[in-house]
């Protein structure tokens, strides 16, 4: 046991209060040289506010002071919400004035005051900021005579960046600029900082873009360092590669993956057995005999921790010699892999496997296209091209089928939200959105990786070594009830919801089977998955809800994502042996959660940036569009308005105050809005008719207003170039005056990202 682990436990103890920390040294019996270790660790420990020192020097832990460390969270209403490190915990409501200086994804230390009343959530002001998150920030650049100011991009900041006259660095008015905070905001002091680069101006191509690409801090080169080392790995694989690896060249091993896809980090084969059986092949690139440990290549991808696909440039996790090149498993070519046999039975049982070191020769590149048109629309003159593989991906099929009623009958949750492509002409302009819905040939590489990240996932852990897991934990109680609340309004129940028993998956899955093809499907699926939590990395194997499975890793795109790597790195050590050393171990305990957090906060900023830039371009599409009516459906209801999505899949907001009919009443649990007079109702799924009212590319949002009905003509405002010309859309979403109820603080349920809730299925976009 470490001296930090040693320190919690004995302040856990029951009888603990808090104690200096020489009485606290005394009481631990730590005397002669491990003193200097102490005052180390427990100077660590009280920076990363795992202890809490008071006010008179004494040491305790922060729950047993009613004080809650983690995130915050922001809005661009200038309250926030807390979401402590402990994941068991509820989030803590702070305030505008209870914000203590501190800023968007800041780690800090809150004081919470609990609110009286069933179904109140808490509420709490922050004492103390542990660690900044926003050292630098992208945003537009104010000048006047004697100094100048950031508006930030993200309006979740909530500060202005004061930048005095000597430290302009070039920037004029309308500049995108970075600035670095040099002092932090306190009281009713601003930020203030200085400008280190200048992106463009305002209205530049592809300005926006590299703007929410520094925003959130995504690397667009790599390091000389790592060049360097990339063009030294070999782009052939030698002879003496190959000892103590299983050969699997003669196999016929097929990829399938998007036709733009460069990155291919899995290939698959079927085989069916003598027995009846399926034996299953999933191979994938053996990225971690590339990237060793401690390399500088390893840490640059520890660093970026994913590859972020957004709407125009991949930004790879891997230099693309390896990503696109030795690691790649492109067709005709020897490449290295870890590859794992399953035996499947009929009933999608793995009832044996192997994981193990192999050269593989991938025979045929193919995609989703190709593999749907084969199988679902049985195009003949493609099953007469690809006649020697028809039996082969038949028994996938087949496969695949069995493998997903294996995992419904256990009760794991399926969404089938369609994806939207934004399609860009050369010049990164937007010609056309499409939806990108799941066939066959998704499936069957979807249902392929999943069994085998769940076998190394139950492999790993009988393996008693310590390792890198995805996990989903069960949704909260309070989310639970308010769904069942919903699903009332649609006719639709939960089991009777009981705080101390176990929600299980199977209920939801009801629910959506239930629902599957009436006109809500839609809107209720996408509030389960509201309410589910969200999937992450753990070094605990904590089980994943919405798969139903007790256990599950990351294992299939080690090209892509960092904790695969990890996982990769770890069976080669436990190949020969089966175990690592006990330093190693130790080591490891040490290592794997700092290595979870970190790749589940960079898992999360490149989601967010790969949406922002689609929002962009949507927006940018819809300009062409202002002043035409759409048809659409109710996807959100708040008590500023209504959120409707249109067929093309584009969200935009009706705000109350354009709904100049009558004063509308929110009313929370049937989410719907309602006329005071005329009894009108606006809820949750149901048709209207919208027209498209304004677009502000900066802030990435559109505004609807609804369709003329008989009332009086709504006025629509073309915008011109997206600064600021719009001060009553949503670049601001302030409550208005016409909604009457609500908490005034429920987050905006359309501008959260679809997230990962039941953790990447192993696919590129």
């Amino acid at each position: 046991m470490s001296s930090a682990d040693k320190i919690l436990a004995f302040m856990r103890e029951e009888a603990y209060k808090p104690l200096t920390a020489e009485d606290l040294a005394a009481e631990m019996d730590i005397r002669g040289k491990e003193l200097a270790e102490f005052w180390q660790t427990l100077d660590k420990l009280e920076a990363t506010a795992e202890v809490i020192k008071t006010r008179y020097g004494k040491y305790g832990l922060p729950d047993r002071m009613n004080l809650v460390v983690g995130k915050l969270s922001a809005s661009s209403k200038g309250y926030g919400f807390l979401m402590p490190d402990n994941p068991e915990a509820e989030d803590i409501f702070i305030p505008p004035n209870a914000m203590g200086g501190a800023m968007h994804n800041d780690r800090v230390v809150a004081r919470v005051h609990r609110r009286p009343g069933p179904g109140k959530a808490s509420e709490g002001e922050i004492i103390r900021v542990v660690e900044r998150a926003n050292s630098k920030v992208v945003g537009t650049f104010e000048a006047s005579r004697h100094f100048g100011f950031v508006l930030p991009d993200d309006r979740r900041i909530g500060h202005d960046i004061f930048v005095p006259k000597d430290e302009f660095n070039g920037a004029k008015t309308g500049s995108k600029v970075v600035v670095e905070i040099t002092e932090w905001p306190h009281k009713q002091k601003s930020a203030e900082g200085r400008v280190i680069e200048v992106l463009g101006s305002t209205g530049d191509p592809g300005i926006e873009i590299l703007s929410i690409i520094k925003n959130h801090g995504l690397p667009t080169e790599f390091p000389p360092e790592v060049e360097r080392a990339a063009a030294k790995i070999p782009t052939v694989i030698s002879d003496e590669e190959l000892a103590e690896r299983r050969d699997l060249r003669d196999l016929h091993l097929v990829t399938i993956d998007g036709e733009d896809a460069k990155d291919l980090d899995d290939a698959v084969h079927v085989e069916r057995l003598k027995n009846g059986r399926y034996l299953l092949g999933v191979h994938i690139a053996d990225v971690s005999y590339y990237v060793r440990e401690n390399t500088p290549l390893d840490k640059e991808a520890l660093s970026r921790g994913t590859s972020v696909y957004l709407v125009d440039r991949v930004l790879p996790m891997l230099p693309p010699r390896l990503s696109n090149g030795i690691c790649s498993l492109n067709a005709g070519e020897d490449r290295l892999a870890l590859s794992v046999h399953m035996e499947v039975d009929s009933r999608g049982q793995v009832i044996k496997y192997e994981v193990f070191p192999s050269v593989i020769r991938v025979k045929n590149r193919l995609t989703y296209n190709i593999v749907r048109q084969i199988l679902a629309e049985h195009d003949e003159t493609l099953r007469e091209e690809y006649h020697y593989l028809i039996n082969n991906l038949e028994e996938m099929e087949r496969l695949c089928r069995i493998l997903r009623e294996r995992r419904m009958r256990r009760g794991a949750i399926d969404f089938d939200f369609p994806e939207l492509k934004v399609k860009l002409d050369d010049a990164g302009r937007p010609v056309a959105i499409v939806k990108r819905i799941r066939s066959i040939a998704e499936s069957i590489i979807e249902e392929f990786m999943l069994v085998a990240n769940e076998t190394v996932a139950e492999h790993m852990h009988w393996l008693k070594v310590p390792s890198v897991y995805r996990v989903h934990e069960e949704p909260d109680f309070e989310k639970m009830v308010n769904l069942d609340s919903l699903l009332h309004n649609f006719g639709q129940r939960l089991p009777k919801l009981n705080k101390d028993a176990e929600i299980h998956p199977m209920a939801l899955q009801k629910v959506l089977s239930r629902i599957h093809g009436r006109p809500e499907e839609r809107i209720i699926s996408t509030v389960v998955l509201r309410s589910l939590k969200q999937a992450r990395y753990d070094a605990e194997n904590l089980g994943h809800f919405g798969l139903a499975a007790d256990f599950y890793t990351h294992f299939t795109s080690p090209i892509r994502r960092y904790p695969d790597l990890v996982v990769h790195r770890l069976i080669r050590e436990t190949f020969t042996t089966g175990d690592v050393s006990a330093k190693r171990r130790q080591k490891l305990a040490v290592m794997l959660p700092e290595i979870a957090r970190h790749s589940s906060e960079r898992e999360r900023a490149a989601a967010e940036a790969e949406r922002e830039t689609v929002d962009l371009k949507k927006v940018e599409y819809m300009a062409q569009y202002i002043g035409q009516e759409f048809p659409g459906i109710i996807s959100g209801v708040t008590a500023f308005g209504l959120f409707v999505e249109i067929e093309n899949g584009v969200e935009g907001l009706v705000h109350v105050s354009s709904m100049d009919d009558d004063y509308y009443q929110y009313i929370e649990d049937q989410y719907a809005l309602i006329g005071e007079r005329t009894k009108v109702i606006y809820r949750l799924g149901e048709p209207v008719r919208i027209v498209v009212a304004k677009v502000n590319p900066a802030d990435r949002t559109i505004d609807y207003v609804l369709a003329p009905t008989g009332q009086s003509p709504i006025k629509v405002v073309k915008a011109s170039d997206g600064k600021k010309q719009n001060q009553e859309t949503t670049d601001q979403r302030r409550a208005p005056n016409r909604a009457v109820g609500g908490k005034g603080r429920k987050k905006n349920p359309s501008s959260q990202p679809k997230k990962d809730r039941l953790g990447p299925k192993g696919r590129k976009r």
